[in-house]
């Protein structure tokens, strides 16, 4: 019988990669290395004038500390910290900024853990799935991991939820009521605003658990804002027509104007249609909120309320109970209009809200789901874009008057007279 053995094959490529894997990691162990000792020498020299009565430097190296390995995205990397000895005993020791006491990991694998599990990897697979991006070493990292983050969470929305925002100026603000399809000891419908400040930067205010979209569960949202130090209202709120919001807000900020999504708005006309019709309809709606002026949107406005009042009052009521909130935007700077004439913002941002609760496979507490919406908000909210023409925001906040997109310059005239 043949002595030969067969060989297992194994890609070329993957034999490439391992090593290139295996040679990044080294360069990075020796470039740690290098600059920990860089700072271990600008340590040394502001000490090197600190001497005792017979002439010894009283900090002085005394050999490394026990070997530690750091998780990184190329896999665990060995660091060896040198450690310092004070001859005099003042507590002086030598503590990498680089590398902390307590530091098991690098922030871009801290940032990793949540967004992995957020975006979908279940707390059982957790390990496996952390093996195959960093090695079979990644300790630290199994179902326990996610549970204390899931803990950190909750405290994180709970310590955010009672931040100081009395230097906070808002001048736009949409919000919306959303349900989770995940299951939950409580269901709950989450009461979410997001606002614009006066540097034109989108960010999340408060995102907070209600029983629905009732005016009770808004109006103590707003009061605890108030309480926290947003006393100044925003000048315009953008929202669909369906929530206990505007009760609210006409109480608690009672000077900010309204604006209806015109998304959620189209789809409640569209559904008084039949089908046939509802193309040719979408088209007349779109002609009212591009047009150039309010006057023009007005026309189309009417020309849509003569075209389908007669055989579809419900859809002609529809849009004709909201004129005024529909309409609302051209009476602030153009370059906003786009942001201003939907509740994209949070619609785009919850899309992935639901992707990820929908496969939570257990049921999630009211405090879990909070923390996680709160987290993946936040994570959201690194991509929002700022309003175009952000410098426009200051204006608005200012007080100067709008028309058509436009800043009346004659009202800016009489005012300085």
């Amino acid at each position: 019988m043949s002595d030969n053995k067969i060989i297992p094959f194994k890609d070329p490529a993957e034999k490439a990669e391992d090593a290139l894997t295996i040679l990044l990691r080294e360069g990075a162990r020796d470039l740690l290395g290098k600059a920990i000792e860089a700072e271990i020498q600008s340590f040394l020299s502001e000490y090197e004038n600190n001497k005792d009565d017979k002439g010894r430097q009283k900090i002085v190296r005394n050999g490394y500390l026990p070997s530690r390995t750091i998780q990184s995205g190329l896999g665990d990397i060995e660091i060896k910290i040198p450690r310092t000895r004070d001859r005099c005993g003042s507590g002086v020791q030598f503590t990498s900024s680089l590398i902390p006491p307590y530091l098991k990991r690098t922030q871009s694998m801290e940032e990793l853990l949540p967004v992995l599990y957020l975006k979908g990897i279940s707390t059982g697979d957790f390990q496996e799935a952390l093996e195959a991006l960093v090695g079979p070493k990644a300790k630290g990292l199994s179902a326990s991991t996610i549970c204390h983050l899931k803990k950190q969470w909750e405290e994180e929305h709970e310590d955010w939820c009672q931040r100081d925002i009395s230097k906070k100026r808002y001048v736009y603000f949409w919000v919306d009521g959303v349900y989770l399809n995940a299951r939950m000891d409580d269901r709950q419908c989450l009461l979410v605003i997001v606002g614009a400040d006066e540097f034109g930067k989108k960010e999340l205010i408060a995102v907070e658990g209600g029983f629905r979209e009732c005016e009770h569960s808004w109006r103590a949202l707003l009061l605890d804002l108030k309480k926290r130090g947003l006393n100044i209202p925003p000048k315009l709120c953008v929202g669909d027509g369906a929530m206990g919001f505007w009760k609210a807000i006409k109480k608690e900020y009672g000077e900010s104007k309204q604006q209806r999504c015109w998304m959620h708005k189209t789809g409640n006309i569209l559904g008084n249609l039949p089908k046939n019709l509802q193309d040719s309809a979408k088209k007349h709606i779109h002609n009212i909120w591009m047009a150039d002026t309010k006057s023009e949107a007005g026309k189309a406005f009417d020309y849509f309320l003569d075209l389908y009042s007669l055989k579809y009052p419900k859809a002609a009521h529809c849009l004709e109970k909201d004129r005024e909130e529909l309409l609302a935007f051209y009476d602030f700077p153009a370059e906003h209009w786009a942001h201003l004439r939907t509740t994209n913002p949070i619609e785009s941002t919850f899309a992935t809200v639901r992707l990820r609760t929908g496969k939570t496979r257990g049921c999630l507490s009211r405090k879990t789901g909070l923390a996680m919406v709160f987290k993946l908000m936040q994570s959201a909210q690194k991509r929002w874009r700022k309003l175009n023409g952000e410098n426009r925001a200051a204006e608005v906040i200012e007080g100067v008057n709008f028309k058509d997109g436009i800043a009346d310059k004659n009202e800016d005239l009489r005012n300085a007279a």
